[in-house]
């Protein structure tokens, strides 16, 4: 069997799931990024939402350019990151060892989130994302 491309490939790190109520703008986005990219348990980011493509895929405009001033790209703890959609959810996986380190964590990320999110959100703590190949990965 080949190795892991690193040492948690194959471990089920927990993942804190932040539901905004409402789709967030991109200058939102990169404040809620800027906030969280300060935590040092924060292994990775995933955020999910309402895409804005890059071209318009039906319609009279079909094919000519999307002009959205939310498609954009911000600045995220000095690196470039291109927002192609309107986030509605940000995964946050977390780089701990026991409930302690993970109770820790949480409370920093509710304490980051919480100036930025004035219409609400839900936060839970779980596994969201897959950490190890499943059958469509053999296709």
């Amino acid at each position: 069997m080949k190795k892991p491309a690193a040492e948690y490939a194959g471990v089920p790190l927990p993942e804190v799931e932040v539901f905004s109520n409402r789709l967030l703008s991109v200058d939102t986005t990169e404040r809620v990024l800027n906030a969280l990219d300060g935590i040092a348990r924060v292994r990775q980011i995933n955020m999910t939402g309402e895409g804005l493509p890059k071209t318009v895929g039906s319609g009279p405009n079909k094919g000519l350019d999307n002009n959205h001033t939310e498609r954009r790209t911000v600045k995220v703890g000095g690196r470039d990151v291109e927002i192609r959609f309107l986030v509605g959810a940000f995964y946050i996986e977390l780089a701990v060892e026991n409930e302690e380190q993970l109770d820790s964590a949480v409370e920093e990320i509710k304490a980051a989130v919480d100036p930025h999110l004035q219409h609400g959100y839900s936060m839970h703590v779980g596994r969201y994302s897959k950490y190890r190949p499943t059958l469509t990965d053999y296709r």
